[in-house]
């Protein structure tokens, strides 16, 4: 490697720019820092000792002193929104709206922070009119998706429809199990309005939009079966083991009463039994037990909950499995086996929730909607205790 000797020369002027340059950049940083007002640092002072109120004041009297702090203005706001303080987060923003200095990128953000607060505040019209707006901007996304929770909330399922699949559009994202949920919301309104043709085409809407929507089916075999269309109803729920097999305990005593009325209960008993074996849940095993009860006796209902305990070892079929035994013991060794039954059906109750996989709320019924996140089809149509198996039992007598 050859070494040149003006090298020599031409790395000092490195260093020394290199020094210049950090003069430079030092004495910008404290002039800048001059200008800031004390109640700035008081303000940092305050969030650092976890002081939040003492902070939000501080910070109001530098918005105060220098209108120019635009970014602690969005800042402010968005606290005192998210603190519930709304008035005063609407105050702040549209201030930055009516402010005839600020560009127009700041001015459509100052907006979109406007939207929020008017939701906030439940004033779903003005916030819904300003998100309209900003459809056409960079926040079109965000805007779709608060016009989508407005429409939900407001149960105007055609704009929902509508919103979706704009949504669908813009982020590529499937929005399909939404928008079939909103399609039969539509249709059980239509349905109670005596609009039945248009109810019916409505569902036929869900299903186009998601196939394997089960809801779908399960409102059409319903209103089969209110109109006394049991054979329709029966051949319309059987649909759903094609389409979305866990959902069939849905609809499985229903299609057991129809049946009864049809006078086809033996029929329904060998098609409930081999769902239970295909697609086993708590909910589906409650009815084939009670039918197999009342159909052909205590022995008959014994042997099938012994044989899904053995399969399925879990606290529902034990707790099953402990009320057949109550209708074969003499009557002098109920108590003991009562109290065991008792404290069984107990502790499963507790457990057997369906829980929402979004946001994990729990409910002892099945929700289409969780009603705590807004969530669409996000309950699994599974108790929390089918998944906890009981220890178990090589050998029952």
């Amino acid at each position: 490697m050859n070494f040149e000797s003006y090298w020599l020369l031409v790395l000092p002027v490195f260093f020394g720019l290199g020094w210049l340059a950090a003069r430079v950049d030092i004495r910008h940083l404290l002039t800048e820092s001059r200008a800031l007002p004390a109640s700035y640092f008081k303000g940092l002072n305050f969030l650092l000792n976890e002081q939040p109120d003492k902070a939000i004041e501080a910070f109001i009297e530098v918005a105060r002193a220098d209108q120019q702090t635009i970014e602690l203005h969005f800042a402010l706001g968005s606290l005192f929104r998210r603190r519930g303080e709304v008035d005063r987060a609407t105050r702040m923003h549209q201030n930055l709206v009516d402010r005839s200095d600020l560009g127009s990128d700041q001015r459509t953000a100052a907006l979109h922070e406007l939207a929020q607060d008017y939701l906030k505040a439940g004033l779903l019209d003005r916030a819904e009119a300003i998100f309209k707006d900003l459809r056409k901007t960079v926040f079109s996304e965000a805007a779709l998706r608060f016009l989508l929770d407005i429409y939900v909330s407001e149960k105007d399922w055609q704009q929902a429809i509508a919103t979706a699949e704009a949504l669908e559009s813009a982020t590529g994202n499937a929005y399909r199990r939404e928008v079939a949920n909103f399609y039969c919301e539509r249709a059980a309104i239509e349905y109670s309005h005596s609009q039945l043709d248009e109810a019916h085409t409505s569902i036929a809407a869900a299903l186009e939009a998601n196939r394997k929507c089960a809801r779908a089916n399960v409102m059409q075999g319903d209103w089969a079966q209110r109109e006394g269309r049991h054979d329709a109803a029966v051949d319309i729920w059987r649909r759903i083991e094609n389409q979305a097999p866990d959902y069939l305990f849905l609809v499985a005593s229903p299609l057991m009463d129809s049946m009864r009325i049809l006078g086809r209960m033996p029929e329904a008993l060998l098609l409930l039994r081999g769902w239970m074996q295909r697609y086993p849940t708590l909910d589906l095993l409650a009815v084939v037990f009670r039918a197999t009860l009342a159909e052909e006796g205590a022995e008959s209902a014994l042997r099938l909950v012994r044989e899904e305990l053995h399969r399925s070892p879990t606290l529902g079929a034990l707790d099953k499995f402990l009320e057949a035994q109550l209708t074969q013991v003499a009557a002098d060794q109920r108590d003991d086996l009562q109290l065991m039954r008792d404290l069984v059906h107990a502790h499963n109750n507790r457990l057997s929730l369906f829980q929402c996989t979004s946001c994990g709320f729990k409910a002892r019924s099945f929700h289409w909607h969780c009603p705590a996140c807004g969530g669409w089809d996000t309950y699994p149509p599974r108790r929390n205790a089918e998944g906890d198996p009981v220890v178990k039992v090589e050998r029952m007598s």
